[in-house]
Parts: structure tokens; sequence; C-alpha cells
């Protein structure tokens, strides 16, 4: 039996997980260094954060990936307006943890944590946003935040293959 038939399936969830919590999960067929690597380095980040099916488009991405390093995400909506997404890395571990503050909603922003734990071939993610309210958590997922993430992960995984084209691990 080979160790594919105990990987996890190439889907992504979204689900309500407490009365603040929302978790994503999906499972990539790249170790976690690799994975980390993917979310860690602007000019990887910048390929497959934004669903193609979207109609807006990444104009900038700055980041400072440490502990205390903050990001800015500027997005153009329809050619003329633009939306910013900003906050603050509170915690940076390399290959398993990356830890941020959504700011742009004031007090209403999410703290997002992305972890990543290595299964044989695979890496499973799990991005977890802990909202302060159940208000907030239910006006996130009405917005439609996680509405192309399973694109979002599937242009990841596009990314992944150029970066581990097969390499075996022992």
């Amino acid at each position: 039996m080979s160790a594919r038939d105990d990987s996890e399936p190439k889907t992504t969830t979204v689900e309500p997980k407490s009365e603040r919590e929302i978790l994503v999960t999906r499972a990539f067929d790249a170790p976690a260094r690799v994975v980390f690597q993917t979310w860690t380095t602007p000019e990887l980040f910048e390929r497959w954060w934004v669903p193609k099916s979207m109609p807006l488009a990444l104009l900038s991405y700055e980041a400072d990936i440490r502990t205390d390093g903050t990001y800015r995400l500027v997005f153009d909506l329809d050619g003329t307006n633009t939306m910013a997404f900003f906050g603050t890395y509170i915690e940076v571990t390399p290959h398993s943890r990356i830890v941020w503050t959504n700011d742009e909603s004031g007090e209403d922003g999410a703290i997002t944590t992305v972890a990543l734990e290595e299964h044989g071939d695979q890496t499973r993610m799990v991005l977890q946003d802990l909202y302060r309210s159940k208000e907030a958590r239910d006006a996130g997922l009405a917005s439609g935040a996680y509405d192309g993430m399973d694109e979002t992960f599937g242009q990841l995984d596009e990314i992944l293959v150029t970066l581990h084209p097969g390499e075996k691990r022992m």
C-alpha cells in the first residue's frame, strides 16, 4: 500500500468551529517547509493568494514577515477603488506556524493562525480566524471572504508543484 492511499483529499473545508472561530483546512502534496515558504515569500504569495475568478487584483504587498513585523496588501476592486488589508505578525515559527492580526476592521478584526503539520507525504494546513465576537464572525462569513478559498488553495497547489516537483521524503 502506498503512502498516497492514506492522503487527505484535495478539498478545502471552511467551517464555523465555535461562536467566534472559523477553520479552513486543506492538505498539500509538499513538505511543510515548502508550504511555509509560499506563505512567507511575498513574490510567491502574490502568485496564489487572489482567486483568479474574482474581479480584483493585488496591486501591492509589503511584508516584514517576522514576529512584530507588519504587512499591507492593497487590492484594486474595479479600476477606480482600492481596498487595503494590514496588520502585525504576532508569531512566525518557521515551517509550522504564522499568526497575524487583521487590523483593517478595527476592533472587529480577526486574529489569523496558519498551522502546518506534515502527515506522510502531505502537509495539513489549518487556518483559524478567531474573531472578537459572534457578530464579527458572522459578518466575516456573510462578506464572502471564504467563498474563494478552494480556488485560492488550488492555485497554491499549482505553485507547490513548481517548487516541489515530486521530491521524495524519507
